[in-house]
């Protein structure tokens, strides 16, 4: 049985609620409880939107820091990777050098080590030309007769032979005779005028000269040409 808030035996009061006869108490009370009923939805409605909004603005406020950090971070990345490349080129061009220098102090090396061998006896050899030299004064001071006959042979043949043992290690002899004369390889002891010879040949060799793989050990010591004298037609 519905609860109508009046005594008994007192009729009822009829109103208006919001414009619209209420024909009872009980229909003015049902009107209440709507109109409390949709203010409540409409507050929790208007609840829900502020914190649906307040949320959204958390969440955007959440994603522009995010963007901030993310930012940051590609920015921070994308300095240290320049650095590393930076870095890379820097160690590259370093090794580079340093491979460079390792091959010319290998070359060097091997340089060294082929001259080593080539003119590591260039001091023994040229104490042997004085040898050599004296073989072949004993050979053009002995006559050629049949009492000295041995004695030449035997000093042509360890001529011969100790040349030989020199060329074996590239131990040449210079012999310019009728060469044109060349500072590098002769020493001109005089000049002469001549006119069998053109100008500035070698017409004389006083002393052979020698190389070791192409290096001078000593020059030819030769006599040199100026031409002949000029004639005075005048005369």
């Amino acid at each position: 049985m519905p609860f109508y808030p009046w005594k008994e035996g007192v009729k009822p009061h009829i109103e208006h609620h919001k414009g619209k006869p209420v024909q009872s108490l009980e229909e003015l009370f049902m009107s209440q409880q709507n109109d409390e009923n949709i203010e409540a939805t409409t507050v929790d409605v208007e609840e829900q939107v502020e914190t649906a909004a307040e949320q959204a603005q958390a969440a955007e406020e959440v994603s522009v820091e995010e963007t901030s950090t993310q930012e940051t971070l590609v920015a921070s990345l994308t300095e240290e990777l320049a650095a590393a490349k930076t870095e890379a080129v820097e160690l590259k061009d370093q090794m580079l050098r340093i491979q460079a220098d390792a091959q010319n102090i290998r070359r060097r090396a091997e340089a060294d080590v082929e001259k080593a061998h080539k003119f590591g006896q260039e001091k023994f050899s040229r104490e042997l030309l004085s040898v050599l030299d004296n073989l072949e004064r004993a050979l053009l001071a002995s006559p050629e007769d049949e009492a000295t006959k041995d004695l030449r042979a035997g000093i042509d043949m360890t001529l011969q032979s100790f040349i030989s043992t020199l060329a074996k290690f590239n131990v040449e002899a210079i012999d310019p005779q009728g060469e044109t004369f060349n500072p590098e390889h002769h020493q001109a002891m005089a000049m002469q005028e001549n006119a069998d010879f053109p100008p500035n040949t070698v017409m004389a060799v006083m002393q052979k000269g020698y190389s070791l793989h192409g290096r001078l050990l000593r020059p030819a010591m030769v006599m040199v040409s100026k031409g002949a004298p000029s004639i005075d037609e005048n005369a």
